[in-house]
């Protein structure tokens, strides 16, 4: 169990939520490998912390999707697999192709140019070699657009599912080539809602996950076949 054990102890956060963010970081880094055995004495020594926030950080996790909990066996990382990828992202492309359509129709300036701004920031780490700062930003990008809704439901529901595919995300940013990508599909979905045009935009927005579907799914299938 390799990974980096200095928790950044932030005096607004409960310990728990501290050591949440630990593991998280570490299974999304890869640090943690998929099929992995989280055992809380290990963990609870080798982050110097006690039992008990190594045990609600693993509840989280597991409610993320990026922990299973084994009969018999306790907590290992969750595996990716090309089924759950699909499943989650087929909902995430209706939701999503939603979301664009309400925002062009009920857009502002102000709402546009708060998009805009979060598709300049993801472009400013585009040729960054972390893959979790560019996630971010991308997250900021679509939650910009779950705003211009101006529906709390969907925006609840979108955030619910955000954490599911936070992982996958960060699998399809971990290739260099597709910073760019994003970045220019960004652009396009922002050019297609300044005109009003939610055909285009949802069209765009399809496109836009169907690429990740695609790379994701070829790494795991590559992964496999070692």
């Amino acid at each position: 169990m390799a990974f980096n054990t200095d928790i950044k102890m932030d005096a607004y956060l409960p310990l728990r939520d501290v050591v949440f963010q630990t593991l998280r970081q570490a299974i999304l880094k890869g640090d943690l490998k998929p099929g992995e055995r989280l055992m809380e004495i290990q963990l609870s020594h080798k982050l110097g912390v006690s039992r008990t926030p190594i045990r609600e950080a693993i509840r989280k996790l597991e409610l993320e999707g990026l922990v299973l909990m084994i009969p018999r066996k306790g907590a290992e990382v969750a595996k990716i697999t090309e089924k759950s990828l699909r499943d989650v992202l087929e909902i995430r492309l209706a939701l999503e192709q939603l979301a664009v359509r309400l925002a062009c129709e009920r857009m502002t300036p102000e709402l546009l140019q708060i998009i805009k701004d979060a598709a300049m920031e993801c472009a400013q780490v585009e040729n960054t070699d972390d893959p979790l700062a560019v996630a971010e930003k991308d997250v900021a990008f679509h939650d910009a657009i779950h705003i211009a809704t101006k529906n709390q439901k969907l925006i609840n529901m979108l955030d619910n599912l955000q954490e599911q595919v936070y992982r996958y995300r960060v699998e399809y940013l971990k290739r260099d080539a597709t910073h760019s990508q994003i970045v220019r599909e960004h652009d396009e979905i922002i050019q297609a809602m300044e005109k009003g045009d939610s055909d285009s935009a949802s069209d765009l927005c399809s496109v836009h996950i169907k690429n990740q579907v695609k790379i994701v799914s070829d790494m795991l299938r590559g992964s496999a076949g070692d």
